[in-house]
């Protein structure tokens, strides 16, 4: 971000965070129906839902916790680049979750949004697990980095109202705190989430891993195989094979010259991804090929999209936006007539936790909200959540995207 930008981000910040009760956003000219409604990332529903009843005297106090690190904005004082990065990122986070709240205050709900600095410190962190407007407010979102977040859960272990982590991908076991709230699917469900479409969808005969050699891919495979394995009661046999060089001629006699192989690929190594791709792509000229790819290729920009289309490569997501949709258009639109700036994907997901944390706290009796019961659809990922023992509640849902017309859709 330029200097002004930062400075009228940080403005508005300091502005928003101010404020008990969140005023709504000046919404745009946008036609509807009779009935006006807050903006919403929910998707159409077929049937009436009653809808929980809303509280307009109590005020939710919720708490973000973000790495702003403000001392380095002070005169004398200049961020890093890395610094200056995570503090862009939060400020775009709280602009999309404040959206958000200002949109359901038209619902007649009521905020009272505190900001607090963790500066990614772990030490500051640990102090503000101790600060009792946070511990006495309803919902704390925040720490951000893995290992602030660590070191926050790490004094908040009894039962006590839910924490949000909400950007890291961090397996829960990492924190092993019983009121964590993981809303960004850690790598294991994204292998559950392949591998059950796999089975269900592709059914394949037989299913080769195609791995490098490096312990990682481990923390992938290892899911998908035991997913596998449940779902097709071990009829499905999973093959793992170490590759050097690109090399499958070992595998040609276990191939099928009519039904789909299907080679899951668990590596991020470029080197590697550029050889066995390579391969496989010539290796689809005598046998019809299918690949299952690890979720981080969305990001790749080496990667090909038309070798990766004719080899029909499926990959899971937790980010893929429809930027073409109904709801995103309108989030759209209001997110620049409140900050006169395009949303990043941090300001969308910020929104749609905000729509999402926000509507259950409003509601007349939240003393007992359970996530594992109330799912939604978001702009950037939909939540739904398990709850397990000591790890408190995980978003498990991941779309499932191929390769058509030289760009990655979402199928499922």
């Amino acid at each position: 971000m330029s200097g002004n930008k930062w400075l009228f981000v940080f403005i508005a910040l300091i502005i928003g965070a101010c404020s008990p009760k969140l005023r709504p956003v000046p919404q745009p000219s946008v036609k509807t129906k009779p009935e006006q409604r807050p903006i919403t990332s929910e998707k159409p529903i077929d049937k009436p839902v009653a809808k929980p009843a809303i509280s307009v005297a109590k005020t939710s106090v919720i708490s973000l916790i973000l790495p702003l690190d403000l001392a380095k904005s002070a005169a004398g004082h200049k961020y890093s680049a890395a610094d200056l990065k995570k503090a862009n990122m939060s400020v775009e986070y709280y602009q999309g979750f404040k959206l958000a709240l200002d949109s359901l205050t038209g619902s007649g709900a009521n905020y009272k949004l505190q900001i607090f600095d963790s500066k990614d410190y772990a030490a500051q962190v640990h102090s503000l697990a101790y600060n009792p407007q946070i511990r006495s407010g309803d919902l704390i979102v925040g720490p951000i980095f893995p290992d602030d977040v660590k070191a926050f859960t790490s004094v908040l272990t009894a039962a006590r109202k839910p924490i949000i982590s909400p950007l890291s991908p961090a397996s829960p076991l990492t924190f092993k705190n019983q009121n964590l709230v993981t809303m960004t699917p850690p790598l294991e469900y994204h292998a559950k989430g392949a591998a059950t479409y796999t089975v269900s969808k592709l059914k394949p005969k037989k299913i080769f891993i195609l791995a490098s050699g490096f312990s990682d891919e481990k923390l992938y495979t290892s899911p998908f195989k035991r997913t596998v394995d449940s779902l097709s009661k071990r009829k499905t046999p999973v093959t793992t094979t170490v590759i050097t060089r690109g090399n499958l001629t070992p595998l040609l006699p276990q191939l099928s010259a009519t039904e789909q192989n299907i080679f899951v690929i668990p590596s991020t190594k470029q080197a590697f991804l550029l050889v066995i791709l390579h391969s496989l792509d010539t290796l689809s000229k005598k046998f019809p090929v299918t690949v299952v790819g690890h979720p981080s290729w969305e990001k790749f920009s080496f990667l090909k999209a038309a070798q990766l289309q004719r080899l029909h490569t499926y990959i899971t997501s937790a980010d893929k936006v429809n930027y073409k949709s109904g709801q995103t258009n309108v989030f759209l639109r209001s997110y620049r007539h409140a900050y006169h700036a395009e949303p990043t994907d941090f300001a969308i997901k910020g929104f749609d936790q905000g729509m999402y944390f926000g509507t259950l706290l409003a509601q007349e009796d939240n003393s007992n909200i359970k996530f594992e019961q109330d799912d939604y659809n978001g702009i950037h990922n939909s939540f739904h959540f398990i709850k397990k023992p000591g790890l408190g509640w995980i978003n498990t849902h991941v779309d499932i995207l191929r390769y058509e017309n030289f760009d990655l859709k979402k199928i499922e």
